[in-house]
Order: C-alpha cells, then structure tokens, then sequence
C-alpha cells in the first residue's frame, strides 16, 4: 500500500463520491444478509407445521393448518424476494458512485502522466524509449484503475459482509460461530505467503510488457526498412520469443492465483461439515434450533464471495502497487534543465561564449569551446562535416540541453535566466529530422499558432515554395498527410517544415540542414523567399550545401565541435583550406 498512498490525493478529491459509495455497500449487504434470518424463521415454521399438521391429522382445523402454511412460506418467499431487489438496488448504486470515481480517477492520472511528459526535458526522452513510455500512460494506469474501482469495491464489499455476518453469526451461538469459523486463520496466512509471490510476479509482467510494447512501436516505426532488408521472418521469430517471455511470467502469475479458489472452496467446505456436526451437537443439547443451523449453511456460504474475491482483489492490489511503483518512478523524475525567470520579448543579438557540450549517455563530445557572436538582423551559417557538432549547437540554443562549460546569451541574458517557453516560441526552428502529426496539412503548418488562420497558412506555404504543391492535391490544405507525413515526398515534408516555422513570425530563425532533400531550383526559390523574409530576423543556417549558406553575412566551419575556420564566403575561398575544398568537391559533384 505505499506505492498506492499516491492516489490518496485522489481520494480525498473525490470524497463526496466515494462516501456515499461506501453507505451503499453498507447498506446492501445488510439487505444481503437478512435472508438468512428469514428463511430461519422459514426453516422453523415449516418443522413446527409439520408437527402440528400431523397432530390434527382426520380433524377439519388440518386444512386450516395447510392453509396458514402456504400462505406463511408464500410471505416468506416475497420477504426474501424483496430483500434481494433491494439488495440488487444499492449494488446498482454502489457501482454506479465507487466505478464511476474510478474513471475519473483515471483520467485525472492519465493526464497527470502526459502533461508531467510534456515538462521533462529532451535528455529524458533520449534515455527512455516509447514503447516503455506509452505503457506507463496506458496498461499501468489501467492496472491502478481496476484497484481505484473494482479491487477497493469489492475489498469494501468484502469486509463489510464478512463483519456483518461474524456479528449474526456470534450473535445467534457464539460456540457455534467460532468451529464454523476456524478454517479463517488458516487461510488469511495463506494469503499473507502468497501475496509476496503475486507482487514480485506482477512486476515481472509489467516489465516485460513494456518490453514488448516497445518492440512492436520500434517494428512499426522502421517498418520501411524491415521491408527493404526481407526481414519480416526475423522480426517475428524475434516478437515470437518476446511473446513467449511475457506468457511465461503471466502464466506463473496465473497458477499461483489458481491455487486460491480450490483451496477456499475446500475451507468453506470444511467449515460446513463443522457447522453441520457442531449444530447438531447444540440442537441436541437444546441451545439452537434446526433453523439456526439452515441460518448458518448460508451464512457460511455468504463468506465464501468474500473469501474468494480476497484472492482476486488481491492479485488487483499488488498488479496495482506494482503499476503505481512505476508511474511514481516516473512521476519523481524532474527536469535537468531548471527554468528561468526572465519572460522578456528577444531583439536576437546572440552571443556564445566558451561552450563544452558531452552528452552524458554516450561521452562523446559534440562541442568544444565554442564562441562566436551575431548581430540582431544578421545572418550566420554553420557548416561542416557529418558529426562535427551542428545539430547539437542548434538544440544548445534552444535550450534542449544545458551546456557543461561556457554560456548562450540572448541580448546579454544567459539562457538559463530566460523562460523556456517564452525563448521558444520566439525562435523557428526547422529540424534536419522533419516529424509532421497525422493530421491535415494546414494544421501541421498552423501548428506553432493558437487558432488556424487560412490566410496565413498560405503565405507561410507560399514562401517556402510549397503551395503548388499543396493545391495539387485534391483536398488541398484539408489533405490528411498519414502518420509522420508518409504521403509526401521528402523535399515536400522539409518546405512543409519550413512554413510551420515561418509562419510563427519569430524573431529569430534556426534552419538545421532544411533544404537538403529539395532541388536546387527549388532552394534557390525558398532562399530568395526567405531573404525578405529574413529582413531585420536573426538567422542561423545549418547546412551541408554551400550553396545554401554562401550569402550569409558569416560563416562558421566546424570540425569535431571546434571552430578551424571563419569568415565571409568570399574570405573563406581565399584561405583555400576546408571551406574552398569542400566549394571544390560540390561544384564537380553538381557538373
């Protein structure tokens, strides 16, 4: 239950739900166990009519009798009736308040997880893959919903009806109640014993689920490739084996479980034979009546619901605690990456000075004391070899990663003092991995805006040479792109890219090799578009080409995260070093 404490806050919201839940789980077992008293007096007045029955028998008042019979075991039967529609009443209503407030519950928790997703920083998602992520918002919450309704019902259902029956029980022949009620101890240590099992065991299907859960996400999501390689056989084989591994740890699950409802079925059974032969013996001796003993056989069998479900609802609890133990490890975790306080409009005068950067999962370091500086409305490109440390400079000055040595300075303010979110939505940013949602085309491009304007959606189109395109298809804007974007080519997929970041009007631009699956005609297009566009903007391309970058105001040439050259296109082609050779080989390349 310490891992399950979590959700008390929970509880404590939902107070005015769960207590009138409560009332009626009272109240329906009280409704449940008045039969047994009924058909008691039943049971007694059917042995007391037979007695008088016979001794009337060849006088008139025996039809008499035969008549008050009927009709006292017809009131009987319609007094049980009753009771069991009144029953079946509050049990309506008890599922209808306990298995409600579980829901939401449930959705409370649900959204608790995603937006507690949304504020961690993107180290977290390097380290963690999504398969294990998405179990923990969906079959682990599912999990703590059946303890949040089911299990604590039941568990509440259980403990009322077992107290209220050991009270009847006690009350009508305390020697009788405690023989009938000696196989209780035995089973309770029982339960004791195996819940360990059940919960070590139930941590083991919830970690091979994920598991699982993110085999199957990684397969569909590289499902192109897997086709390209003939490798469909392999993933199988591969599932199969994941597949067998998970029904293996539910399976041991499963026979442990399986051992409780023989071993309760035969503890109510021994405690009939006991209330039989005990019961006896007290009738015999003139203490109780036989409807007494009819009174406990059913009493008897009432506990066993109440013992069987024990074993259910506790398989529920330890599946929950170990799903809840899940999400609090995750719930604990925090961002690295501290926010700041300033929530001030950027100009876009940057300045880097000294920056270290090693990602901590891999040692490797991208950066290595780098520092340059650009002015608000210039333009600044960086180019160079693959794993020179571009991309990691542009997700440094997004803030996507704290920097170990040295400082970013929006207009002379460290980044770490200005807000997150508020540096962010000033900054466009076009990623070299373009991920479009599955969704229509306008909304991916009005995806950085609060509320879709055609208009502009359309001019962001226009000027990252995309719109021909678009109207080409017979929906137009309104053409549903497919999961990741899989309807459109990739040059298509980077223009789209490009004006979801134009059409935000930021005041600084990061273009993180955009233009590379694009041809040159249509480059030349987007970059004479973007150069008006560019006016009084702080620019920084990340690119391959040089042909993209070679009217920026300056260029930096990276090399293992260090800075070995600098300088204007026309400076740089005069050193004749990395820069002019690279100019070489494009230019051959493109002959």
């Amino acid at each position: 239950m310490k891992e399950l404490a979590y959700l008390n806050k929970y509880f404590y919201k939902y107070r005015w739900k769960l207590i009138p839940g409560i009332l009626f789980v009272v109240i329906s077992n009280y409704f449940g166990i008045l039969p047994a008293k009924v058909i008691r007096e039943a049971f007694d007045l059917v042995k007391e009519n037979i007695d008088l029955y016979r001794l009337y028998d060849g006088f008139d008042r025996q039809d008499l009798v035969y008549q008050v019979f009927g009709s006292s075991l017809l009131f009987f039967g319609a007094v049980v009736l009753l009771l069991s529609l009144l029953r079946g009443l509050f049990l309506f209503f008890m599922r209808q308040t306990i298995i409600l407030t579980s829901r939401h519950i449930e959705y409370d928790l649900k959204n608790e997880i995603y937006n507690h997703y949304q504020q961690l920083d993107f180290a977290f998602f390097r380290k963690n893959n999504t398969g294990d992520m998405m179990n923990r918002a969906t079959e682990d919450v599912n999990q703590v919903r059946n303890y949040l309704g089911p299990a604590i019902m039941y568990a509440i259902n259980t403990v009322v009806l077992s107290i209220m029956i050991i009270y009847a029980m006690y009350d009508v022949n305390p020697k009788l109640a405690t023989y009938s009620l000696l196989p209780i101890p035995i089973l309770s240590v029982i339960i004791l014993y195996i819940n360990k099992i059940i919960n070590i065991r139930s941590e083991r299907i919830q970690r091979q689920l994920s598991t699982l859960s993110s085999f199957v996400q990684e397969t569909f999501a590289g499902i192109r490739v897997i086709k390209t390689y003939a490798r469909e056989e392999h993933k199988m084989q591969v599932f199969a084996g994941e597949s067998n591994v998970y029904n293996k740890v539910s399976l041991d699950l499963v026979r442990v479980q399986a051992i409780f409802f023989p071993l309760i079925i035969f503890l109510v059974g021994f405690s009939t034979i006991i209330t039989v032969y005990v019961g006896g013996i007290e009738v015999n001796n003139g203490t109780i009546t036989a409807g007494n003993i009819a009174e406990f056989i059913l009493y008897v069998n009432q506990l066993t619901f109440p013992a069987m479900s024990l074993a259910w609802v506790t398989s529920l609890f330890q599946r929950a605690a170990a799903s809840q133990k899940r999400i609090n490890e995750f719930l604990k975790t925090t961002s690295e990456i501290a926010d700041g306080t300033e929530n001030i409009q950027v100009v876009g005068n940057i300045t880097v000075n000294n920056l270290s950067f090693t990602y901590p999962e891999t040692g490797i370091k991208a950066i290595d004391n780098l520092s340059f500086s650009i002015a608000q409305g210039k333009t600044l490109a960086i180019i160079g070899k693959t794993g020179s440390g571009k991309s990691t400079l542009a997700n440094l000055l997004l803030r996507m990663y704290d920097a170990d040595e040295g400082v970013i300075m929006y207009d002379g303010i460290p980044v770490n003092k200005l807000k997150i979110s508020k540096l962010r939505t000033q900054i466009g940013f076009v990623p070299q991995q373009v991920f479009l949602f599955s969704d229509t085309i306008a909304n991916n491009i009005a995806f950085g805006l609060d509320t879709l304007a055609l208009e502009k959606v359309e001019k962001a189109a226009k000027n990252a040479a995309v719109y021909e395109n678009i109207i080409g298809f017979d929906e137009g804007f309104q053409t549903s792109i497919g999961e990741r974007g899989i309807t459109l080519s990739g040059g298509q997929k980077q223009r789209v890219s490009i004006a979801r970041a134009l059409i935000k009007d930021p005041q600084i631009l990061i273009f993180d090799d955009c233009l590379s699956a694009v041809d040159t005609k249509t480059e030349e297009e987007i970059l004479f578009n973007l150069s008006r566009i560019m006016k009084d903007k702080t620019t920084i391309f990340i690119a391959h080409r040089i042909s993209t970058i070679k009217n920026a105001d300056h260029i930096l040439v990276l090399d293992q995260g260090r800075i070995v050259e600098q300088g204007t296109h026309t400076e740089l082609m005069a050193l004749g070093r990395d820069y002019f050779e690279l100019h070489e080989k494009q230019l051959l390349e493109t002959e």
